[in-house]
């Protein structure tokens, strides 16, 4: 599966504790990666600074369904799921 036009869901949900240039302590859930252009693609894919959680997301039916709602609440729940404990 590829991944949908302007949809960046995983780009959006979930968070990511590594840094990201741009983003030194890395994103929160729910925020949006500071490295996605105007057409929501990533302008790290392909290099050494992507960090490499973003690249062990893959496009599948389960996660990104047939909408971009469907990827973001998919993504948002597996990140509630996932989440560290208090």
């Amino acid at each position: 599966m590829n991944c949908r036009p302007h949809c960046a869901a995983c780009c959006i949900a979930p968070s990511i504790s590594s840094p990201i240039p741009g983003m030194p302590f890395g994103k929160p859930a729910g925020v949006r990666c500071i490295q996605l252009d105007e057409d929501d693609c990533c302008r790290l894919f392909g290099l050494p600074e992507r960090p490499s959680v973003c690249g062990s997301l893959q496009p599948g039916a389960d996660m990104c369904g047939d909408s971009r709602e469907h990827a973001l609440r998919w993504l948002g729940w597996l990140e509630e799921r996932t989440a560290p404990t208090a």
